[in-house]
């Protein structure tokens, strides 16, 4: 991809000269909570889009227990981890500025930018305990995306999606998703998970498909911009495929269930980014319509 360091960073976080902290802070009534515990709010949180650690309040009033503030520190970076920073800046940069002009042409609402929080471990976000181990995420409570620079090792050498274009596609679904908030896609689809609990597994494989979906609409500005280069959309796409559900289930070791899905599979993830890149409208993108999903 062709890119130029020295960003705007006014969309930025640099938390990685800070301690993130530990699952200590957390408690209900005043009590602290155990690993597990926290780790299934974690899940519940990321999988809900909901802030489920504020569950963890004093009292009835909802107040939240505080957590101790991270000491800062000035940012030590190898040579490799500072150009990863630069890229994942541009990407934000130019995914941004490209849905400052879609949302408001294609829809009736006015894109207002997300937060990148780049962090090292672990950190508190709006939806609760983030760790490393999670993988990059957005959060709706407070419109962040949250990433640990280390997941692009892991993305390239556990998963095999290499390249640069590889890891834009992840920053770009993760505003995928806030463009989700923004359209009020989001608040329907958190509702309807509430109405409709059984079926929860369902609406996320399509939130997050079409997150997948508006990652292919900004890959496709970028290709009308002439910033691709030849094998740019195969990284792309092995990138979508790296994370699908079903390949994941195997490399787990584990049998593949469908039902079980929360992403999608690695058929489907492709398929949506494909879409989006070659149609460039949010209107293609509509996961939820009846049949959309195979």
């Amino acid at each position: 991809m062709r890119w130029t360091p020295g960003g705007d960073n006014s969309d930025v976080e640099d938390r990685r000269g800070s301690s993130g902290g530990g699952f200590g802070g957390f408690g209900i009534g005043g009590a602290p909570i155990g690993c597990g515990g926290a780790i299934i709010l974690l899940v519940l949180s990321l999988l809900f889009h909901k802030n489920f650690f504020a569950l963890l309040g004093t009292g009835q009033n909802g107040t939240q227990v505080s957590t101790p503030a991270a000491d800062s520190r000035p940012v030590q970076e190898t040579p490799e981890e500072h150009q990863e920073s630069e890229f994942v800046k541009f990407v934000l940069h130019d995914a941004q500025k490209t849905w400052e002009s879609i949302v408001p042409q294609q829809t009736n609402a006015t894109y207002r930018h997300a937060t990148l929080v780049l962090f090292r471990d672990s950190t508190q976000s709006g939806c609760g305990y983030a760790q490393a181990a999670s993988g990059p995420f957005y959060c709706p409570e407070d419109e962040k995306v949250y990433i640990d620079l280390a997941f692009y090792d892991e993305l390239k050498q556990r998963f095999g999606a290499s390249g640069d274009f590889a890891q834009a596609y992840v920053l770009a679904h993760e505003i995928g998703h806030h463009v989700q908030k923004v359209i009020g896609i989001e608040e329907k689809v958190h509702q309807a998970m509430e109405n409709d609990p059984q079926r929860a597994k369902q609406y996320s494989v399509r939130l997050e498909l079409q997150a997948d979906c508006f990652a292919g609409i900004w890959a496709h500005s970028t290709q009308e911009r002439n910033l691709l280069q030849a094998g740019d959309v195969e990284e792309g796409l092995n990138a979508a495929a790296a994370v699908g559900d079903d390949r994941l289930q195997r490399m787990a070791g584990r049998r593949v269930n469908p039902d079980s899905f929360t992403h999608g599979s690695s058929a489907q993830r492709s398929e949506w980014f494909k879409r989006g890149f070659d149609a460039g409208r949010i209107s293609d993108c509509d996961t939820f319509a009846s049949g959309a999903v195979r």
